[in-house]
């Protein structure tokens, strides 16, 4: 019995980064129940909050060493309900609605292709930028159209529902900042893109979000590579090791 009971039992460094993942799907479910209750100004944060445990989750299982086939395929799941069912039916309820059986399909698509898009990831691991837009990208930009707030037609809410799956599934690159090492990045352009950003919180307010969602969707179109942007040139990095 007690070797049975070793066997079965997981050591705390494997669960913790499915702990915080679990906050990720929370905030997805509790976003669809504010949604029913016609709440869609909250639900859209928790879109955003959702990224956060998203994001953490990875961080957590490198530190402790505790990642798992099972974590990645949780992970999945999780982002599929936060950034794909949620921006869809947000989309939906806001400014496809009227379109009857067509705002239907084109919140499905959102969500269909990001489903795709995760299992693509989960298959294919390519070094460098993401091939496609990143579904926590793309739920984020649809999100962003509520929080604005922004009037849609709702053959343009539509459209940017198709549009945006399209982009997910497609195999334009996008920036990726995870092959950026600590140490590799340049500390004038990140203090320069900090302030842009804080510069534009400030100014657009609740339209922030939109706009910093709009321009990562259009740098992947005109294939404006961050990581490289944002790392030091081969010479600065040179020296700076050399200091080190």
């Amino acid at each position: 019995m007690r070797n049975r009971r070793k066997r079965g039992s997981l050591p705390f460094r494997k669960i913790a980064p499915n702990m915080v993942t679990s906050g990720n799907l929370l905030c997805g479910m509790m976003a669809l129940f504010l949604l029913f209750h016609g709440r869609f100004v909250p639900a859209a944060w928790l879109v955003f909050m959702a990224v956060f445990f998203d994001c953490m989750d990875g961080k957590v299982a490198r530190s402790l060493g505790g990642g798992t086939q099972f974590g990645l395929e949780f992970d999945s799941l999780a982002d599929v309900v936060s950034f794909g069912v949620v921006p869809a039916m947000l989309m939906y309820v806001s400014y496809a609605d009227a379109l009857g059986l067509w705002g239907v399909l084109a919140a499905s698509f959102f969500a269909l292709c990001g489903a795709l898009r995760l299992a693509r990831f989960n298959v294919v691991h390519m070094p460098g930028p993401f091939q496609g837009l990143p579904i926590p990208a793309g739920g984020l930009f649809l999100a962003s159209f509520i929080l604005a707030p922004v009037s849609l037609h709702p053959a343009a809410a539509a459209f940017l529902c198709f549009g945006t799956g399209a982009l997910m599934i497609s195999s334009v690159p996008y920036g990726s900042l995870k092959g950026l090492r600590k140490g590799q990045g340049n500390r004038k352009k990140f203090l320069l893109l900090a302030g842009i950003l804080a510069l534009t919180f400030v100014s657009l307010q609740s339209a922030a979000p939109l706009a910093v969602m709009a321009v990562y969707v259009v740098s992947g179109l005109i294939r404006f590579d961050w990581e490289k942007w944002l790392s030091r040139e081969t010479g600065e990095g040179e020296r700076a090791e050399k200091k080190a």
